[in-house]
C-alpha cells in the first residue's frame, strides 16, 4: 500500500516538473518584441489580401443592403407622410463611399 502510494506521488513529481518548465523566447534572449515584429511582417500581407477580398467587400455589401432599404423605406415614409427624409440615406450613403473607397487609402496610412 505505501509503494503504490510513493509510485503516485513520484509520478505527480515527475509530472508537475515536466510541465513547469520554463519557457524562452527567441532563443534565450528574452527579446519578445522582435519574435512579434516578424511574426507581423511575415504575416501583413495575407492580413491585407483577406481584408482587402472578403472584409471590405462584406462591409459593402452590408451598407448597400442597408442604403436601398433605407431610401425604400424613405419613400414609403414620403407617400405617407408627404415629406421625404434624408438624413438616414444620407449617411448609408457617406459610409458606403467611404467604405468603397477604403482599400485606396487605408494600407497607406496604416503604413503597410
Amino acid at each position: 500500500m505505501k509503494a503504490r502510494r510513493l509510485r503516485i506521488l513520484l509520478l505527480a513529481a515527475v509530472v508537475a516538473s515536466l510541465l513547469c518548465s520554463t519557457a524562452f523566447a527567441s532563443g534565450g534572449t528574452g527579446d519578445v518584441a522582435s519574435v512579434i515584429q516578424s511574426t507581423w511582417t511575415a504575416a501583413a500581407g495575407q492580413i491585407k489580401s483577406v481584408v482587402n477580398n472578403v472584409v471590405f467587400p462584406a462591409l459593402d455589401m452590408i451598407l448597400a443592403v442597408a442604403f436601398f432599404g433605407k431610401v425604400c423605406m424613405s419613400y414609403f415614409d414620403y407617400r405617407k407622410h408627404g415629406q421625404f427624409e434624408w438624413a438616414g440615406p444620407a449617411i448609408l450613403f457617406a459610409c458606403l463611399v467611404l467604405a468603397l473607397t477604403a482599400p485606396l487609402y487605408i494600407w497607406t496610412i496604416l503604413g503597410l
